[in-house]
């Protein structure tokens, strides 16, 4: 669905009206079709405003439908928005002195992320030119071959190589030991580190004026 096109110096068009029937069936009366949760689901993503009635009672219950399609994708599984201890915070906040003042902070919060996101993916992609996500798992590839071979120059009796119990077993003479093989040359990871660090240095002073321009 597109998103409510404003006109310039126009009013913003009226929210579709959305009634949902006793048998939890919901109706666009826009479009004079049934949806589901993720057809509003879709429309709060594409920008799309709209208001949720009670079909039978008339009343509004915008809020509680939003918060059943919040349900629904945190039940999905995989990667969720809200961790374990902000809903326990949340909750905590209900009854308490403070709870009038926490939606107006939420809201107000999400409002300077929204308009911040789009900058900030801006300033990760100049500061790493890169995806920073893939780079951590190019350093743990290489880490875990430095580890692989650590192991193989540590290992003391190498494939084909007897033991001493085996050489004095035999009659034969154990032969000389052989010399350690040379440490393996130093990794890049330690320098890619250092560079992600001052990257993020740099990011972190980029994001601090912004906030204050802010």
């Amino acid at each position: 669905m597109a998103d409510q096109a404003v006109p310039e110096g126009g009013q913003k068009p009226a929210p579709v009206v959305i009634k949902k029937y006793a048998n939890r069936r919901l109706y666009n009366t826009s479009t004079s079709a049934y949806v589901t949760l993720e057809h509003l689901s879709q429309m709060v993503k594409d920008k799309t405003d709209f208001v949720v009635y009670d079909a039978k009672t008339g009343d509004e219950i915008t809020r509680s439908v939003l918060t059943q399609i919040i349900f629904e994708e945190e039940s999905k599984g995989g990667q969720t928005l809200l961790p374990i201890p902000f809903l326990r915070q949340l909750i905590s906040f209900y009854g308490d002195s403070l709870q009038g003042v926490v939606p107006q902070y939420l809201e107000m919060s999400m409002a300077q992320f929204a308009r911040n996101q789009e900058q900030m993916r801006g300033y990760l992609q100049n500061a790493f030119g890169f995806n920073p996500f893939q780079q951590f798992e190019t350093m743990g590839k290489q880490n875990m071959a430095m580890f692989e071979q650590a192991m193989r120059v540590f290992n003391p009796f190498r494939a084909g190589q007897a033991g001493p119990g085996q050489s004095a077993a035999n009659g034969r003479e154990p032969s000389p030991p052989q010399a350690a093989a040379p440490p393996p040359p130093a990794p890049q990871g330690e320098v890619v580190i250092d560079d992600l660090k001052r990257k993020l240095d740099e990011l972190q002073s980029q994001l601090a004026l912004l906030s204050k321009k802010s």
